[in-house]
């Protein structure tokens, strides 16, 4: 019996788990991180933002999201066992699908302690993932394109007033402060006026309560102010430009090269220093409860788990995309495996101080423009990632962009992600089924609710506010229902991948 010579033995290796070269892999690697680099490092803003965290803590967010994308990477593209990973070139970053809950999370209870209620809910929803990984697969049919393109397009809606607050020096509500002095003098005077009041009450009596009038306010001098605007602006044009005029990977790159000139701008108008920077360490380890120990809340541990089920949804429609453009089959054992990822990563980002993870789509994209299909490409990628995430210097440095400059990239990045639900929503038949017309209406509809009307929960029970108050989730359960009463469960597998390989933009 002869043997096969090196050669013929090298082309039988599938593309996908091709080895190439160290320098090659090394530089392709570079290539995704620097593609998904300004959609990793959003989310721990937002979300650290809304927290109320100060700056070393925002960093730490930053420091682990990306030492946790890298980790996740690894056993997403690598393997881990015969149960994790789906072994195709997947990058993996946090989801903003998950961004609106955690916020509406962040604004019931800031802090680090929201900080822990926050993680406690993801290691939860984590550890459901993985359980319901197997199921994930059969559910497809419930998430048509018209379902998940009216969910993208409503993510990238919710986020867009994170993007013009970033423009405009922050949310609608900072155009006003708190007139401390006055509130001060307010206060003294109505304790002074009840000590009065109850000296005067015969023994026994009811006590007379402090009460306070309305908050005094002033305008916020720095909120829209015009220099701040200007270099918002000049971001959003760069970006422009390069995607206009640039070529292959400057214009995949178009938000971070964006990004860094404004901060150039910033810190040639004295508007960016590196105070932040230089007292930051050159090295650390990211370790696991740096805010404490999680707190756990079963309101908040469904209202994420909810999210992962579409997160996974979407990883379905990824993964399948994937497969068909590396031309790698993946059996049900293997989709389970890479879906069981999403929620091994999910709970490994709430252990160690981050967030919900999946498949980012633009390294899809990637994949399909360079025409690398090298998963060892992702695991070089992962390796560069967590060599990032233990440098709190890098995390200092991206802590110290100022909001107005993550603006003109927010509005970018954001409105792709709305851009991208509608361009799914483009391939769904609203002619012969117009039922589809009253899915999307009313889904987009309720997920409005919370944006348009901050306050719309305030007679209901305090321990629904984190589900109720993210347009997110209110369009995906709308979405779902409504698809499953006019459409029934309909299984439509090319749909999913169609939809799936538009989805280039979040």
């Amino acid at each position: 019996m002869s043997q096969q010579t090196p050669s013929q033995q090298a082309e039988q290796v599938h593309p996908v788990d091709e080895r190439l070269p160290t320098g090659r892999l090394f530089t392709l690697g570079l290539q995704h991180v620097l593609v998904m680099y300004a959609g990793a490092i959003a989310v721990p803003l937002i979300v650290g933002r809304a927290l109320n965290l100060n700056h070393e803590q925002v960093a730490l967010l930053i420091s682990a999201d990306l030492f946790c994308c890298g980790l996740v990477t690894l056993i997403q593209s690598l393997g881990f066992g015969k149960y994790f990973g789906i072994k195709l070139p997947v990058m993996m970053g946090v989801t903003f699908a998950s961004v609106g809950p955690m916020v509406a999370m962040a604004n019931v209870q800031s802090g680090p302690e929201g900080a822990r209620a926050i993680f406690g809910a993801i290691i939860g929803a984590g550890i459901i993932a993985m359980l319901v990984a197997p199921l994930m697969s059969r559910m497809l049919r419930f998430f048509p394109p018209v379902v998940t393109g009216t969910i993208i397009a409503i993510i990238g809606i919710s986020l867009m007033r994170v993007g013009v607050g970033w423009a405009l020096g922050g949310p609608a509500f900072l155009a006003q402060s708190t007139d401390v002095p006055a509130l001060v003098a307010m206060v003294d005077s109505a304790r002074e006026a009840a000590a009065q009041a109850n000296a005067a009450l015969p023994a026994g009596a009811e006590a007379v309560p402090i009460t306070l009038g309305k908050i005094p306010m002033v305008d916020n001098p720095n909120y829209g102010a015009l220099d701040n605007m200007a270099i918002a602006g000049l971001v959003l044009l760069v970006i422009l430009l390069l995607v206009r005029f640039g070529r292959g990977f400057v214009a995949n790159i178009s938000v971070l090269l964006g990004l860094i000139f404004g901060c150039i701008v910033a810190v040639l108008v004295g508007k960016m220093g590196f105070e932040k920077v230089g007292a930051a360490h050159w090295f650390d380890v990211v370790t696991p409860f740096a805010f404490g120990m999680p707190t756990f809340d079963i309101v908040m541990v469904l209202t994420m788990a909810l999210v992962m089920i579409v997160v996974m949804i979407e990883s379905t429609g990824m993964f399948l995309a994937l497969s068909d453009l590396t031309g790698k089959r993946i059996t049900p054992k293997e989709l389970s495996a890479g879906l069981r990822t999403d929620g091994l990563g999910t709970l490994i980002g709430g252990l160690f101080n981050t967030f919900p993870y999946t498949s980012f789509s633009q390294n899809v994209g990637l994949v399909g423009v360079t025409g690398v299909k090298s998963r060892y490409v992702c695991v070089a990628a992962g390796l560069i990632m967590i060599v990032l995430g233990m440098l709190p210097k890098m995390a200092a440095l991206v802590e110290s962009i100022p909001q107005f400059v993550l603006g003109g990239a927010g509005l970018v990045m954001f409105g792709m992600v709305a851009a991208t639900g509608i361009r799914i929503l483009a391939n769904v038949d609203f002619r012969s089924n117009r039922n589809n017309l009253y899915i999307v209406a009313i889904s987009i509809g309720a997920g409005m609710i919370p944006l348009v009307a901050p306050r719309w929960t305030q007679q209901m029970a305090h321990s629904l506010h984190p589900l109720l108050e993210s347009g997110i989730l209110l369009t995906s359960l709308s979405a779902v229902v409504l698809n499953f009463f006019f459409n029934g469960g309909k299984a439509d597998q090319a749909g999913a991948i169609e939809a799936a390989k538009a989805a280039e933009a979040h």
